[in-house]
């Protein structure tokens, strides 16, 4: 099985649970052909879906064509995952009543949203890494000492904090599983007006007492994590973890309905959910809106996956690309924006930083062990 194949055969089992034709496709695949489980083990750990991909298997009553040291290791990292998004659970209604007792009401955000409100049919399918919620811009800064009295710290202290557009620097707590992020927005600035705290709390729903977004807006972060936060919409390349939120997710929000709301967002979003479409196998209700823009992305996004060496090397390029945008929007606010010129200020007056692009450039050895 080459890449694409496996990355095919994951996909579709993410859906067996609710999809009859892939369910039955994935069976005789099982019974007919020789699964390369050593592929599908890297890809489906490596977009973070491994627990889910055991979840819809045992569900479908398929762990039975799987060698047996396989089920056994698939069974014992769900086992783990299942623990720890307990954990999370537990933490994320904490830090609600925390919240609540201090007059702020957090929207969960993201996977813990996503566990809070019971997507999942087992909590052990997602694997999340932090607890996000947003909050107003009032209550924001309020949140932020709220935490800090309870004793979150910041994960990585720094001697100077780049300056947070989205949220606050990512904080821990002694004896608690996860890191937390307080989200003031959901986008980086330049889709910022589009999509937001306002734009949210119009529609924002309870689900066991805890305020998530909307089905619909659920369904459109899910896209622009990964396409807008992530860059994924220039590198066009899916993170399945993402895609199988969607695909839960579009069992409860029409998608066309979802995006209709956006006009920059609007493109990035229909071609993600362009190539879920192509990927899960064209399950109806990741219908999407064919356009120029959605079958140039297909066929680059098959491009990437069968040809190595042209995807490595726009990536990179594209990568080089971003990185210096990026730059020059820094050193372009820093002209406007006090907090950007003391932050650039203090970084090239810094001596570990001032070392490191001396050795990077080639100018300075690295000593020994740094």
């Amino acid at each position: 099985m080459n890449y694409k194949e496996t990355l095919f055969f994951v996909a579709k089992c993410l859906t067996i649970s609710l999809e009859e034709k892939n369910r039955l496709e994935i069976e005789i695949q099982l019974k007919t052909t020789k699964i390369d489980w050593d592929a599908v083990v890297k890809v489906s750990t490596g977009h973070y879906v491994f627990p889910a991909l055991y979840c819809n298997l045992k569900r479908a009553h398929f762990l039975q064509y799987l060698p047996e040291d396989l089920v056994a290791y698939m069974k014992h990292i769900t086992d783990l995952n299942r623990v720890r998004n307990e954990q999370i659970i537990q933490q994320a209604k904490e830090l609600h009543q925390l919240l609540l007792d201090h007059h702020i009401t957090p929207i969960f955000l993201k996977g813990t949203g996503n566990l809070l409100e019971g997507l999942y049919e087992d909590i052990a399918e997602r694997m999340v890494g932090d607890i996000d919620f947003i909050f107003s811009k009032e209550d924001y800064p309020k949140a932020i000492e709220v935490l800090t009295l309870d004793k979150y710290t910041k994960v990585v202290e720094e001697k100077y904090d780049f300056p947070q557009f989205k949220h606050y620097s990512r904080l821990h707590k002694a004896h608690r599983i996860a890191a937390v992020e307080i989200h003031k927005e959901l986008l980086i600035e330049k889709y910022a007006q589009e999509f937001n705290y306002d734009f949210i709390i119009t529609d924002c729903q309870k689900i066991h007492e805890i305020s998530v977004m909307s089905f619909e807006n659920q369904l459109s972060l899910s896209i622009i994590a990964k396409q807008i936060n992530d860059d994924g919409f220039h590198f066009k390349n899916i993170a399945l973890r993402n895609a199988y939120d969607v695909f839960l997710l579009s069992k409860k929000a029409n998608t066309k309905n979802a995006f209709s709301k956006f006009n920059t967002l609007k493109n990035p979003l229909n071609c993600f959910l362009a190539i879920c479409y192509e990927v899960f196998g064209g399950i109806n209700s990741l219908a999407y809106e064919e356009t120029t823009d959605t079958k140039e992305y297909i066929n680059t996004f098959y491009l990437f996956l069968t040809n190595e060496s042209k995807r490595k090397t726009k990536t990179n390029l594209k990568t080089k690309e971003l990185f210096i945008k990026k730059r020059m929007s820094i050193i372009y606010k820093s002209l406007f924006h006090k907090d950007y010129r003391t932050w650039v200020f203090k970084r090239i007056s810094d001596k570990n930083w001032q070392k490191e692009k001396l050795i990077q450039l080639g100018i300075k050895k690295p000593t020994p062990n740094s």
